[in-house]
């Protein structure tokens, strides 16, 4: 790999804890690589998997998912379901033949802005060490509809 790829990730930040997190790091001047897009959702536990293949198959090198820790959702159970999820995204990807750890799940407060940017920090270095994912791009493999990575997905309720 060379040394001028930067990748391009996708987060998506539970409102109450980790996108206040990523708040707090901000105000508190601590510095994470902006290689992260953060999209706000109410809760963890309201990510349909398809956001994630929908994000990687439209050029994202990696999706990281970002929520309260377990025990204490404001929506009671709800990243338990993100949990459940994050685990069939994982074997989903290995299915289609992507490295699982292009996906990661990490459990932040409001009150840890800290941890927050440390994780960014260590995902983006761990996706550059993969490199760029090339689906359907430059005559690599195609990236599938997101039809077809649906009728691999058995989102659980």
């Amino acid at each position: 790999m060379t040394d001028s790829f930067e990748p391009t990730i996708i987060g998506f930040t539970c409102n109450w804890c980790s996108y206040r997190a990523a708040d707090l790091a901000g105000t508190a001047r601590i510095k994470y690589p902006p290689n992260v897009r953060l999209i706000r959702l109410m809760c963890s536990g309201r990510l349909d998997p398809t956001f994630v293949f929908k994000a990687l198959a439209n050029g994202a090198d990696g999706v990281i998912i970002t929520g309260c820790h377990p025990g204490e959702c404001h929506y009671i159970e709800q990243n338990y379901k993100a949990l459940r999820r994050f685990h069939l995204m994982k074997r989903t990807l290995q299915g289609l033949g992507l490295e699982p750890g292009r996906v990661k799940l990490i459990w932040a407060s409001a009150a840890e802005g800290a941890k927050f940017a440390s994780e960014i920090t260590a995902f983006v270095e761990e996706i550059r060490a993969l490199g760029p994912l090339h689906w359907g791009k430059n005559g690599s493999a195609p990236s599938p509809t997101v039809e077809a990575v649906q009728e691999k997905v058995e989102v659980p309720a």
